[in-house]
């Protein structure tokens, strides 16, 4: 095979890779000439300044979807796809007539039952009652009580709540139709605080502290000042990174969910980079080793300049890549 044609085959796999082959497995191309040197590159490891540059995505803590506790037909529908509610807030009611019918029976048991009661304590205490009187007096306004609960339990349970403020960001519930327990109504997602967890490699988790700053930068520039609230004792072992949470500063303009990119740190640090012309746009490179060249996904960083980029994962230095051709 051809220099060229080898070359030529480097950049074809590194197109498939960039329309969606499967991250998960390692593709392997195999040509059997050595390509030339202009054509394989070193990865490299070096010091920088360049902060980390880290992919992640934004969340919240409080993000529930708000299910039916109680079988019946929706009566009323008090909130829309996009209403911001507060914690407690009714967003749907369900017909609740036998559960009311049920609660003023209740109430008026656990009524009577403590008259009875009053009545025979003081008759226990002037000596015209006996003992067993009382206890079964006492029993009887205990399970009135008992039921007394149970039925208020049954009457809240028709109404549907804001678990805490947020905004509604699906909604479910139609108003006339029967819903059975555990039936998804609503979702209701908290606006604040906007949060992102990150995989730091250990050769760089060492210099992050809580409450370390940080920058957020949106898939369209917008960007927000943030700090590090968490970060995990532990390396994780098979990955070789540790997790950082971040927390945004509270006039960010972003949302949850958002893809985002998290940049941390800037101290001086040892790095592995690779040309940008070895990386497809899906974030492979071709790595050549005995006598083949094997897809292999990377993870990438920062931006050094110079046509150079920080990979944080899948490669290690003294490894070779190809060149994609141009």
């Amino acid at each position: 095979m051809t220099t060229r044609a080898l070359i030529s085959a480097a950049a074809l796999v590194l197109a498939v890779s960039a329309c969606g082959n499967d991250p998960r497995a390692e593709a392997a191309a195999a040509p059997s000439t050595r390509p030339a040197p202009a054509a394989l590159v070193r990865a490299d490891s070096e010091q920088v300044d360049a902060p980390l540059s880290l992919p992640g995505q934004l969340y919240v803590e409080n993000d529930a979807v708000v299910i039916a506790r109680a079988p019946g037909l929706v009566e009323a529908v008090r909130a829309d796809l996009g209403a911001r509610v507060s914690a407690g807030q009714l967003l749907a009611s369900l017909e609740s007539t036998d559960q009311e019918i049920a609660l003023a029976r209740a109430k008026e048991e656990a009524d009577n039952a403590r008259r009875v009661a009053v009545r025979q304590r003081a008759l226990a205490a002037a000596g015209g009652s006996t003992a067993a009187e009382l206890e079964q007096a006492e029993s009887a306004l205990r399970r009135a009580d008992i039921q007394l609960r149970q039925a208020e339990r049954d009457a809240a349970l028709t109404r549907v709540t804001a678990p805490f403020a947020g905004l509604v960001t699906a909604r479910m519930a139609r108003a006339r139709r029967l819903v059975r327990v555990g039936d998804s109504l609503f979702r209701v997602t908290a606006s604040a605080p906007l949060l992102v967890s990150v995989r730091v490699p250990e050769s760089s988790a060492d210099g992050i502290r809580t409450g370390a700053p940080a920058r957020i930068v949106g898939l369209r520039g917008a960007a927000a000042a943030a700090r590090v609230i968490r970060v995990s004792p532990a390396i994780d072992a098979g990955s070789g990174t540790r997790e950082v949470v971040v927390q945004l500063d509270p006039a960010a303009r972003l949302v949850p969910g958002a893809s985002v990119t998290v940049r941390l740190g800037g101290e001086r640090r040892w790095v592995v980079t690779i040309p940008r012309t070895a990386v497809s746009e899906g974030g492979y490179a071709l790595v050549w080793a005995n006598d083949r060249s094997t897809l292999r996904a990377i993870s990438l960083g920062a931006d050094l300049g110079d046509g150079r980029v920080e990979v944080v994962s899948g490669l290690a230095p003294g490894e070779t890549v190809l060149r994609a051709a141009r």
